[in-house]
This record gives C-alpha cells, structure tokens and sequence, in this order.
C-alpha cells in the first residue's frame, strides 16, 4: 500500500508519504535533517531498500508550509531540537493509532539534526520506539542520551571526521545497545559511489535483526 496523506491532521497537517509493502514486519518513520524534506532523495533511497526487506516507511515533511518559509529566512526552527523532537513525536504517536499501522513495530531513520529528533523520541516514548538508526547524525544534540534504551546503530561516513568524534562521544552515553559504523570512502552526504548503498543495506539489516515481532 502507498499513500499521500497528512499526518497529525488534528494540528499542524504535515505532508506525507506512507507505504506499507504487504506482510510488513515494521514501519520505519523517517526524519529528515535540516533543511531537507520528505523528498530528500537519500532518504528516499534508503526508504526503497526497506521496503524490498518488509519494512513499511513513512517520509514526511517536519514543517509546515509556513514554518519552511519562516525557517528560510532565519532558520530558527531547523536547528531547534526540542521542536523537532515534539514534532515527530507527535508523529509517532500517531503512528501508533492509526489503524494501518498500529500493529506495526516502529523504528526510527534521522539523518543530520533529524536523527538527534530521533533519539529525543526514542528517549521520550522507549515503549514504542524498537529501533534507532542515525546517518550521518548529530547525537550529540539529543536531549537525553541516557534515556535511549532503543538499540541504535550510527553511520558516519569516513571523511566525516568531526561528526565521527561527536558520533563517538555520544555512543558512549547512550542508555541501550549501540553501534557506530563508519563507511569508508562516503563525507558528510554519503555522495559517493556505492556509500548510500552500504547505509540502506546497514539500516534494513539493522531494523530487522533488532525490532520485535509485529503484534497481531
């Protein structure tokens, strides 16, 4: 099944894309980093290779139309982790209710700031958070590291050397089991050839091996 759609409708109605391949064990929430959207087409890359191994996703966009155009400018709200946090928090709490997808396992994908909302959720909803994996993630800025007891794995590219340092500093105050692997020859983007491909194989390994059965 694949959807546009908006999630938290009840409030600030965000756009986006939901598929759930037939027997799917799991959904897989995405967020995205700054300035970047549901379309960013890393995420989307990543978001095929889940799918062809059983995992739903859903790819949507932080801020509203208003909120991107004031974020434009002064970029106040990109940067805002506890807002971000909120916000897809929120999301997985909707997530959770829906009845498409209620029965699903979830697991969170954060790229850049979006994975440092990522932990913040896994920390704020440890029951419904199973699994937690970071591309080229800023951890650091998570509000509570200790509280995420989610497994989390943490992919830094090679050439990204300060993030791998900030990545390593952050695994050690994590409160579950965790794993940071760095794919060699890939910066910050994971543009380069054959990286982004390693990243999606890594995550969809990731989230099978450490989500729970789905509940019936």
């Amino acid at each position: 099944m694949s959807a546009q759609m908006t999630v938290l409708s009840g409030g600030p109605a965000l756009a986006a894309d939901l598929h759930i391949p037939a027997g799917a064990r799991g959904i897989v929430v995405f967020a995205h980093g700054s300035g970047s959207s549901r379309r960013s087409p890393r995420n989307i890359e990543v978001a095929r290779t889940l799918h062809y191994a059983g995992l739903g996703t859903l790819l949507f966009d932080l801020l509203t139309d208003s909120e991107e155009r004031r974020d434009a400018v002064d970029a106040s709200l990109r940067f805002d982790i506890g807002f971000l946090t909120e916000r897809l928090t929120a999301v997985v709490d909707e997530v959770r209710t829906r009845p498409d997808t209620a029965a699903l396992p979830i697991g969170l994908f954060g790229a850049s700031t979006g994975a440092a909302a990522a932990l913040g959720t896994a920390a704020a909803r440890p029951e419904a958070v199973a699994s937690v994996v970071s591309r080229g993630g800023r951890p650091d800025l998570a509000p509570d590291l200790s509280g995420v007891k989610a497994p989390t794995l943490l992919l830094v590219g090679s050439r990204d050397t300060q993030v791998i340092e900030l990545n390593r500093s952050a695994a050690a105050q994590l409160g579950g089991p965790h794993e940071l692997y760095i794919v060699e020859g890939a910066s910050h983007l994971f543009e380069e050839p054959g990286t982004l491909d390693v990243v999606a194989e890594r995550a969809a390994a990731w989230f099978i091996r450490t989500m729970p059965a789905r509940a019936h």
